[in-house]
């Protein structure tokens, strides 16, 4: 497994600030995310994305997933169909970035799950939308993959399977957030749950008496376990940590990072 930090956490630093960092700290890849207000920023060129690739490839750095947002991100378990419409509009963005940098993943929030309507309702416009998004994302060699969030929605990994299932396209899938379900649930289960669904990794850690999220190896992950489960469903590619903090904590990071993936 190669370890490395997401942009989402990183504030406004450049790219090339994010890539020295990464470089000092020891990071082996980068998930990157294309916004209209930083760098790099969602409206490039197709030459200026592939400029990013290179940035990132002199500076020895892997791009492990993409994200991609517009100011209005949309949410795809809205009732509003312009809202579903608008987060398509990213996710399509998302996979043709992805294409041009040349990796093969990209991270999707599917929003907020609203109280109007039913979750049943969430559930099939959700599913409706992976389904029409799946063989562009598989034309395109880009693994969608839906990450586990704190929205109300697929909340254990029997759901989360059975969603990833009813889509029936392997280039759909979940990034598994290893914290966001400890308050109530298991990251081991979702391993074993989910297997080769699981497309990406964050990494986080949460102390569940505080209900808080905390650096990694503070909290009360068995992380020799998630990396046997990971190690046991065959998955070997890219763990990403989402902890935010300066550049001191981001370097701490790495190393904690590289003491994970050892055990």
């Amino acid at each position: 497994m190669k370890i490395g930090v997401t942009q989402i956490i990183l504030g406004k630093l450049t790219l090339d600030e994010i890539l020295q960092l990464c470089r000092d700290a020891g990071y082996e890849a980068l998930e990157l995310v294309f916004s209209p207000e930083g760098d790099p920023n969602v409206d490039m060129s197709d030459d200026e994305v592939c400029g990013v690739k290179t940035r990132c490839d002199d500076a020895g750095i892997e791009i492990s997933s993409v994200l991609a947002r517009y100011d209005n991100r949309g949410n795809f378990l809205s009732r509003d169909p312009a809202e579903r419409e608008a987060g398509m509009k990213s996710l399509r963005r998302a996979i043709d970035v992805a294409r041009l940098v040349e990796t093969d993943a990209v991270l999707l929030h599917p929003g907020q799950l609203p109280v109007d309507g039913t979750y049943e309702d969430a559930w099939d416009d959700f599913l409706v939308s992976m389904k029409e998004i799946a063989p562009y994302a598989e034309a395109k060699s880009v693994a969608v993959g839906i990450e586990n969030v704190w929205n109300k929605f697929l909340l254990n990994p029997k759901e989360a399977r059975e969603f990833v299932d009813a889509v029936g396209n392997d280039w759909v899938g979940i990034y598994l957030d290893t914290a966001n379900m400890m308050f109530y649930g298991y990251p081991e289960h979702w391993i074993r749950g989910l297997q080769h669904r699981i497309k990406r990794v964050h990494f986080k850690d949460f102390v569940r008496q505080q209900r808080n999220f905390v650096p990694l190896m503070d909290g009360d992950t068995d992380w020799a376990e998630i990396i046997k489960g990971l190690r046991d469903i065959g998955y070997d590619r890219y763990v990403i940590h989402e902890v935010g903090g300066d550049r001191d904590v981001q370097i701490e990071m790495a190393k904690r990072m590289k003491q994970i993936v050892a055990m």
